[in-house]
C-alpha cells in the first residue's frame, strides 16, 4: 500500500468525520428550536385555558360588550385550530393578543370588576403567562437565529442543502400596536 493511498484515505475519512459532525450539529440545533417553540405552546396553551375563565368574570359586569367577547372567543378558537410553528400560528396568536388587548380596555369602564378577587387572580395569571410567552419567543427567536445561520455559513450550507435543513420561521410582530405590553389595572 503506497503512502498516496494512506494519506488519501486519511483525508478521507477526515472529510466524513468533519461532515458527520457538521450534521450531527444541525439536528441539535433543530431539535433545540423545536424545543423552544414547544415552550412556547405550554404558555399559548395557558393562556388560552384562562380565557374562558377571564370573559365570564368580564361577561357579569359588561352584559353589553358583546362584541368584545365574541372577538377573544373568534381568536381564541382560531389560535387553538391552528398547530405547528410557521406563520399561520404567530398570526393567529397575535390576533388573539389584541383581542385580549380590547377586553383589557373594555375592562377599565368597570371599577366594581376590577376590584372583584376572581378577576383579579386571573388577571394576574394571564398577566404572568404573557410575560413567559414573552421570554419563550426571545429563547425561541435566539435558537431560530442560531439554527438558521448555522445552515447559512459555509461549508455547513452545503450538507444543510443536502439534507433539506430549511431556516425556522422568527416570531416577528408585524403589527407596530401589538408590540406594546398589556396593561393590568388593579
Amino acid at each position: 500500500m503506497g503512502i498516496g493511498l494512506i494519506v488519501t484515505l486519511v483525508i478521507a475519512a477526515v472529510v466524513v468525520m468533519v461532515a458527520i459532525g457538521m450534521y450531527n450539529n444541525l439536528v441539535r440545533m433543530r431539535k433545540q428550536v423545536d424545543n423552544a417553540w414547544a415552550q412556547i405552546d405550554v404558555q399559548l396553551k395557558r393562556r388560552c385555558d384562562l380565557i374562558p375563565n377571564l370573559v365570564e368574570s368580564v361577561k357579569g359586569y359588561a352584559k353589553h360588550e358583546s362584541g368584545v367577547f365574541e372577538r377573544v372567543t373568534a381568536a381564541r378558537t382560531r389560535a387553538m385550530a391552528v398547530s405547528g410553528s410557521g406563520a399561520d400560528r404567530i398570526a393567529a396568536e397575535t390576533e388573539l393578543s389584541g383581542a385580549l388587548k380590547a377586553l383589557n380596555v373594555q375592562v377599565e369602564a368597570y371599577p366594581e370588576l376590577k376590584a372583584n378577587t376572581s378577576f383579579l387572580q386571573l388577571q394576574e395569571e394571564l398577566s404572568a403567562t404573557e410575560n413567559k410567552i414573552s421570554f419563550a419567543r426571545q429563547h425561541y427567536n435566539d435558537s431560530a437565529t442560531n439554527y438558521n445561520t448555522a445552515i447559512a455559513v459555509f461549508p455547513a450550507n452545503i450538507l444543510a442543502g443536502m439534507f433539506h435543513f430549511q431556516d425556522a420561521s422568527l416570531w416577528q410582530i408585524t403589527d407596530p400596536a401589538e408590540r406594546e405590553v398589556p396593561k393590568v389595572s388593579f
